[in-house]
């Protein structure tokens, strides 16, 4: 718990800096240096945090990226978290953008994983290749299909909304919550380093849910989780849902219950703060649970109430969010 009565229980880990898709808000286009393979967290590692992060109350994992489906121990990760259920873990995540999700997805639901974030923000083909810089529409077309098919609890889409770029794909979504029971949720573009971001850019969710109510009649609102990140809506009648992530307009700093540790074993206790203590480090100089514990809890009581306005953060350093961990 931080020092404004917060108490973590859910911890997002990133599995690889590596990624099949270069898009244009979380890479630069030039690509980033990438940790070395030595540097980053091993399976044993990666497991052996987890197990004391739940042994310390988390009872959401999620893992990110990268891309952590081209990690090739993932099954094997998710197999080892999913004994930490017997333990208090309650639920077992996955960030993906889906090109290589449809081979893996059946093992990786029996391994344990049951809840799947899918990042897609259009639903044009083509538009789809300007934005990722890559081919691969199709797949995650069919990586969602099949998430519900298979029958994941949770099934989520991610939509980075960029003024001039995609926004018009916002009315597209929705429709696709008609006859598909996913939960599509909008996310204000957010400044991190090399994303060249510009407050132009950002489309505020009022004006979206404006844009959306005035195609499809008024919305209803749903009851939001207390540390839900997403302000949930619903077409009356329609199987899915969507939210949106307001990070830019109207944060929800006051009910963050999220810790994040980089794929090079570092410990962020706010996405867009640039503090970060290695406990890859620490346990590759045999710390003790005990100690590690101590410095855990120090960086987590150094949790600051809020993040900075928008036009501060875009001048802040901070890693490109490819290395931080979606």
């Amino acid at each position: 718990m931080d020092t404004f009565g917060r108490h973590h229980n859910y911890l997002r880990i990133s599995l690889t800096e590596r990624c099949n898709l270069r898009c244009t808000y979380c890479m630069p286009e030039e690509g980033v240096p990438l940790t070395s393979h030595d540097k980053l967290l091993t399976t044993d590692e990666i497991l052996s945090l987890a197990q004391l992060f739940v042994s310390q109350g988390v009872t959401k994992i999620r893992l990110t990226g990268g891309e952590p489906t081209v990690r090739p121990d993932l099954i094997d990760i998710i197999s080892g978290l999913n004994e930490l259920k017997n333990n208090g873990l309650q639920s077992i995540g996955i960030t993906t953008n889906g090109i290589a999700l449809k081979r893996k997805l059946p093992a990786l639901y029996k391994a344990g994983l049951d809840s799947l974030n899918i990042s897609l923000d259009t639903l044009d083909k083509h538009m789809f290749e300007i934005m990722t810089r890559r081919k691969g529409f199709d797949n995650v077309l069919t990586s969602i299909q099949q998430a519900t098919d298979l029958g994941f609890k949770s099934v989520k889409i991610n939509s980075v909304v960029m003024r001039g770029i995609n926004d018009n794909q916002v009315l597209n979504f929705v429709a696709f919550t008609q006859k598909n029971p996913v939960n599509v949720r909008f996310i204000e573009y957010m400044p991190f380093d090399g994303n060249r971001w510009n407050k132009d850019k950002l489309v505020p969710y009022r004006e979206l849910l404006e844009r959306i109510e005035t195609r499809f009649g008024s919305m209803q609102k749903l009851v939001d989780d207390p540390n839900d990140t997403t302000k949930a809506y619903k077409v009356p009648g329609y199987q899915g849902r969507i939210g949106f992530i307001t990070s830019m307009t109207n944060h929800f700093c006051g009910t963050c219950n999220r810790l994040r540790i980089t794929a090079d074993g570092s410990i962020k206790v706010c996405l867009f703060g640039s503090t970060e203590v290695s406990l890859r480090d620490m346990m590759r100089q045999d710390y003790s649970q005990e100690e590690l514990l101590y410095y855990i809890g120090a960086a987590v009581r150094k949790k600051k109430k809020q993040h900075a306005g928008m036009v501060e953060l875009a001048s802040r350093k901070n890693r490109p969010m490819i290395l931080i961990g979606g």
